[in-house]
């Protein structure tokens, strides 16, 4: 009987929409951050032990490839064969999600315990499969919650996570147990005293960093963030290269002017490689030894500028020098005029955005895939190998710091690692320099933000927290900002012409600059030093379970189902 099976199939997928909904509301920049601390109580319930999973796991796929898609539309503009693929995988979260769930509400596990092992293992899975993608998790909504979110400095991001997921599990268990007449259980009191313990004790923690770290943060160095807002297929018009770099050079005067130690310029904003080992085989007047003396005769004398722009490696092929390797590179000009002989190269690449999968295992797929990209040339980059720490110096004064270049905010083991070096010392500050100039769209003239710019600021507030720093944000269409250690996003500054509200600082008008004071931290926190030990533990747990419902798929006998 179709009809019926039509029915089944939608009546299984509306309580997962439901939960795709609040997950997706609670995110920047809607803000609607009580909506994560019930987004998954509708799938929970959904997942009934008696329905088919030949019906519920489609239903949650197609659920889940809309959620995807809608979510992640911003990748349109960077390739769509990349954004198509991309949703298409990170779908397949979805089905594997429920059968977890139907497996423990099968065996009647709490959910209070058993959510946040499955929601928040599938997050640390997603943060590392396929390069990992740490986004819309659900300790994000709660950016602007500071006191529920300090101890991150002790967890990580998906400390949160685990508690938002403990109070979805124990709405969901109440609610079973409402359906069938036994709410007054002593377990569920027993859950709600020992999650609102929790609760009450991370809240606690919040309240007290926030009121107790003055002795462990000074004032440093004055720094200046530039912003342009210029669209990528724009950017990428090798003959707007030299007025893009006047617009980097004004703004950065105005910068200096107002006191800035160091000027940041957004990624690879510079169009031209800028290594000296590659300028040294090409003539005077090409644009990129232009660009170069340039940036050396504007930094002379003014201060720090810390550039955006790629970097190659020469090899020879019969003699005559060749392109080998292509990098996105952060440079740093000193105010002696001179290059600082460190750089760095981004470590963590996007796929499809940096570089195309599957060129030497699939190069029929890579082929085609390349025809579809923006680019009609090779633009495969390679991945850098080395955590740089720069530094600046002015009066006598020292401070060093670490670039994370574009996406590299969203890594919290990258960012640990360039936060403390090899030999246990702590860098001052942290500077995120972006291109976010694909996820806009662009109409008339005028660039119109997306999600994505709000979402990114978000997520940095997270690094700063498990690390207890600063970080600078320069991007090219916003959104430009400091953040402190204590996750605060500065929504004012010393001298600017963006918006005194970081949040606004997107869209058509958001060309501008601002000069703040870096926030330093003394301490060197728990996640700093030991990195993600509950990541490790929730993604071996989350495998536990998805195995342990295989096998009894597999091998285990057919017993009742209870509600």
């Amino acid at each position: 009987m179709p009809e019926p099976k039509v029915k089944t199939f939608f009546g299984a997928a509306g309580l997962p929409a439901l939960s795709a909904c609040l997950l997706t509301i609670c995110q920047a920049p809607y803000d609607q951050a009580w909506a994560a601390w019930l987004a998954w109580v509708p799938f929970l319930l959904a997942c009934r032990p008696q329905l088919s999973l030949k019906v519920l796991l489609p239903a949650v796929y197609g659920i889940w490839l809309v959620y995807w898609l809608v979510n992640l539309c911003w990748l349109v503009g960077v390739t769509f064969p990349g954004y198509l693929a991309f949703c298409l995988v990170q779908a397949c979260y979805g089905p594997v999600l429920a059968f977890a769930v139907q497996f423990v509400r099968r065996k009647q596990w709490p959910l209070t315990l058993s959510a946040p092992l499955i929601m928040v293992g599938a997050e640390a899975w997603q943060s590392v499969l396929f390069t990992g993608f740490s986004w819309y998790f659900l300790a994000h909504s709660q950016y602007r919650n500071l006191s529920m979110i300090q101890s991150c400095d002790i967890f990580g991001q998906l400390g949160i996570s685990v508690l938002i997921a403990a109070v979805n599990g124990l709405a969901a268990d109440i609610l079973l147990d409402v359906f069938s007449n036994q709410f007054r259980r002593l377990a569920n009191f027993i859950k709600a005293a020992g999650v609102g313990l929790l609760l009450g004790l991370n809240w606690s923690y919040g309240i007290y960093q926030l009121n107790h770290a003055q002795p462990f943060l000074s004032d440093g160095p004055l720094v200046g963030a530039v912003q342009t807002n210029i669209p990528s297929h724009i950017k990428e018009l090798s003959e707007n290269g030299p007025a893009i770099l006047q617009t980097l050079l004004d703004l950065s005067e105005r910068c200096f002017r107002a006191g800035a130690w160091m000027a940041a310029w957004p990624e690879t904003m510079v169009l031209a490689s800028l290594n000296p080992d590659y300028l040294y085989y090409l003539p005077p007047e090409s644009t990129a030894r232009q660009f170069d003396r340039q940036i050396r005769q504007f930094a002379e004398g003014r201060g720090y500028l810390l550039v955006g722009a790629h970097a190659v490696r020469i090899s020879t092929s019969s003699g005559e020098p060749v392109v080998a390797d292509q990098y996105n590179t952060a440079f740093l000009y000193e105010p002696t005029g001179q290059q600082n002989p460190s750089r760095y190269d981004k470590m963590h690449l996007v796929p499809f955005g940096e570089y195309i999968p599957f060129r030497q295992t699939l190069p029929w797929l890579y082929g085609i895939i390349h025809r579809l990209s923006p680019y009609d040339y090779d633009y495969n980059l390679t991945p850098g190998q080395k955590y740089t720490r720069f530094s600046i110096e002015k009066e006598g004064r020292r401070y060093s710091f670490g670039v994370l270049i574009c996406y590299e905010d969203t890594d919290s083991t990258l960012c640990r690692k360039m936060v403390l070096d090899k030999e246990g010392k702590k860098a001052d500050f942290l500077v995120n320099i972006s291109n976010d100039g694909w996820y806009v769209r662009y109409k008339d003239g005028n660039v119109f933000p997306t999600v994505e710019q709000a979402q990114r600021m978000a997520i940095t507030v997270f690094r700063c927290i498990e690390n207890r720093i600063s970080i600078l944000r320069s991007v090219n269409t916003g959104i430009s900002c400091l953040i402190d250690p204590m996750g605060r996003i500065r929504d004012d500054y010393i001298a600017g012409s963006l918006p005194k509200e970081s949040v606004f600082r997107q869209g058509p008008q958001a060309e501008g600059w601002f000069v703040d004071r870096i926030v330093l931290d003394s301490r060197i926190s728990f996640f700093t030093r030991w990195g993600r030990r509950l990541d490790g533990l929730l993604g071996i747990a989350f495998l536990g379970i998805v195995s342990a419902a295989l096998a009894d798929k597999l091998f285990g006998r057919k017993k009742g189902n209870p509600v």
